[in-house]
């Protein structure tokens, strides 16, 4: 029986997925439910898993655009599973091999004749390359005897623009349809939106000094570190709840606000940047949310993530500091209004009480919609991020980090 294999739909808006790789050969033995190609969408990467045990025979090329529902390969499950067997024992006799005709000695090259002029530049050649500091050892003379010419200092000056013996080569690949989508999104986000960005910075040395006070008992109740992420999500959460047109989206001519926050985060999987999305973060407390980033990190590493765990969110925040980055504006992720970008962290003098001190100093970028989102509530949200993560005790752990980090 010949099974035709057809692309499965990854969600409901995809209509076309692109063939990535093929993990196996045509005339191949599959295994049912082995994992036989991978396929980009434009918001994932996704196994493709055999439907059936046979002989698979390809009817789509690595790089082709399929649409969801069209046969992409065929299985003939009728087909017997081939049986290994190992090399045979016995060697193959080899043939005698004729007698060979005993081969004639290679002339010797006669013997090069060094004089007092090999690699001796002469007059002009020596003005031209003591004006360009350039080594004589370094160029071979055509001149007699091996004398560096004129014409020989002239070609070993490399002119102005002119290759020097490097590597130039240039490759083009196709793009992949997950970052073609990016692409367009990005384009789109900044045509389409009035987007603007407000800057701030926050002191960091609260958060230090809780990190440094429960980092080693939170991680061994929980199996979990206490990073920067979960401070921050819960600083975002409050805030929305504060500033709900933060947390709103257009829609047409129409404004849709949400009563809960759906917390997109940015991490870098192997097929480039992906979003998965924290549901309902506002109820998730430190462990949850540290938990939930950990487990959408590692499926987003693994190739595993799902067009479901990407869709739906109301906010981005997107962790730029993990590369070195000091300060930028994010891109809004639509139909989001705002993302918030933190950076890396840097010791800097700043002014406590009348004194200037050093201290951990992040800044942060919230990007949004100006559309739908004043001035007034794009200042007022950062400026409550900041106050949360500036006075963690009180603002995000009620006053007890013991119970708030569940010790």
């Amino acid at each position: 029986m010949i099974l035709e294999m057809k692309v499965p739909s990854p969600g409901e808006s995809i209509k076309e997925v692109e063939i990535a790789t093929w993990l196996v050969q045509d005339g191949d033995y599959v295994e049912k439910d082995q994992a036989i190609a991978e396929v980009d969408s434009d918001k994932a990467t996704l196994e493709l898993p055999a439907e059936a045990s046979g002989i698979i025979t390809l009817k789509a090329s690595e790089g082709d655009a399929v649409a969801v529902g069209a046969v992409v390969c065929l299985i003939d499950t009728s087909a017997a599973k081939p049986e290994g067997s190992a090399a045979p024992a016995a060697a193959v006799a080899e043939k005698p091999k004729a007698a060979e005709a005993p081969k004639a000695e290679a002339p010797k090259p006669a013997p090069v004749t060094t004089t007092y002029a090999a690699q001796a530049p002469s007059p002009a050649a020596r003005k031209i390359l003591d004006e360009k500091s350039i080594d004589p050892a370094t160029i071979q003379g055509t001149g007699k005897g091996g004398r560096i010419t004129k014409d020989d200092a002239i070609q070993a000056v490399p002119a102005m623009g002119t290759p020097t013996g490097s590597a130039r080569g240039s490759e083009r690949t196709k793009l992949s349809m997950l970052r073609r989508k990016v692409a367009e999104r990005l384009v789109a986000a900044k045509n389409e939106t009035a987007m603007l960005t407000t800057f701030n910075e926050v002191d960091m040395t609260a958060i230090y000094a809780l990190r440094d006070q429960y980092k080693e008992a939170f991680k061994a109740k929980h199996s979990l570190g206490l990073g920067f992420m979960s401070f921050f999500t819960k600083a975002v959460t409050r805030a929305l709840q504060l500033y709900p047109d933060v947390n709103s989206m257009i829609d047409g001519q129409e404004k849709i606000s949400f009563d809960f926050c759906d917390i997109s985060v940015a991490v870098s999987g192997p097929k480039g940047l992906m979003v998965p999305v924290m549901r309902n973060a506002e109820l998730l407390g430190f462990r949850g949310v540290e938990a939930e980033i950990k487990r959408l990190a590692i499926r987003a590493r693994d190739g595993q993530i799902t067009v479901d765990e990407m869709t739906g969110g109301t906010f981005t925040i997107s962790n730029g500091g993990v590369f070195g980055s000091m300060l930028s504006t994010p891109i809004i992720n639509p139909p989001q209004s705002g993302i918030l970008g933190m950076h890396n962290v840097v010791e800097r003098p700043i002014v406590k009480n009348g004194q200037i001190v050093i201290a951990p100093v992040m800044f942060v970028a919230l990007s949004y919609d100006h559309r739908i989102i004043d001035g007034r509530e794009s200042v007022g949200f950062l400026v409550a991020v900041k106050e949360a993560l500036e006075n963690p005790v009180d603002i995000l752990m009620g006053g007890n980090p013991q119970k708030a980090l569940e010790l």
